[in-house]
């Protein structure tokens, strides 16, 4: 095929998808009308299954196999990372040398490091019931626990984050949503169906059937795989060294 051709037949396509997406805008209701038929069902869904936080109701029950597609991409991306920055042949570890820390840093860091610890955690816990969730609570818990690393040293971060033990709570918390997806099927449902469990009390953290079963599974997903994706960076800045002595 040559350039030509190929050429008209990107035209072609694109051409095709212009139209589809014209005649898509064309058909959509006005902006600002008062009909909302996805998020008036929606909210319908939520309330019926007893999850106060309708967002984590899309996220988790009627559009949970998306959510599985957006953590996937951040599981592959853990593992793209862990692969490019292995340490290779011609690089060493070096034992990063203590750096002197501003007194008030200091302070600052380590008072607020549990703080968003359990804020973190707290907001993946609570994803069902307010906004929030695994997505959030996960970023937040992991990047709290670097904070050490601004109010100690790398060392005293390295101590307290063992990569082996987050690279497990990666791939289990991944395995976890798919379980929980599968045992729907063996119940004689669909894949990622909230009916495995009762519904609960509206308004509680037992409440909402599969809801905060993977919200938990997706905070710790996403709690490990920052955690994991930040050290092999960090290690890359600061430990690692070629043969020569350059980072």
């Amino acid at each position: 095929m040559t350039r030509r051709v190929r050429m008209v037949v990107l035209a072609l396509g694109g051409a095709c998808l212009a139209a589809l997406l014209v005649a898509a805008c064309l058909g959509m209701p006005s902006f600002g009308g008062s009909r909302h038929p996805y998020g008036d069902r929606a909210v319908h869904a939520s309330l019926s299954r007893q999850t106060a936080n309708t967002i984590a109701s899309v996220n988790f029950d009627l559009r949970a196999f998306d959510t599985l597609g957006e953590m996937s991409i951040l599981f592959a991306s853990v593992l793209g990372t862990v692969v490019l920055l292995r340490q290779t042949r011609d690089e060493k570890r070096a034992a990063p040398e203590p750096e002197a820390v501003v007194p008030p840093v200091r302070r600052y860091a380590l008072i607020v490091l549990p703080v968003a610890l359990l804020t973190g955690l707290y907001v993946i816990a609570h994803g069902q019931l307010s906004p929030g969730g695994g997505f959030q609570g996960g970023v937040v818990a992991a990047t709290g626990l670097h904070l050490l690393y601004l109010g100690a040293d790398y060392r005293a971060l390295e101590r307290i984050r063992p990569i082996d033990v987050y690279e497990i709570g990666d791939a289990l918390s991944a395995s976890g949503y798919l379980v929980t997806g599968l045992a729907g099927v063996l119940a004689g449902t669909a894949f990622l169906a909230n009916t495995l469990l009762p519904y609960g009390t509206f308004n509680t953290l037992s409440s909402g059937g599969i809801v905060p079963v993977l919200n938990a599974a997706i905070g710790m997903e996403v709690t490990c795989a920052i955690v994991v994706l930040l050290a092999r960076f960090l290690d890359q800045a600061v430990e690692i060294e070629e043969e020569d002595g350059n980072r």
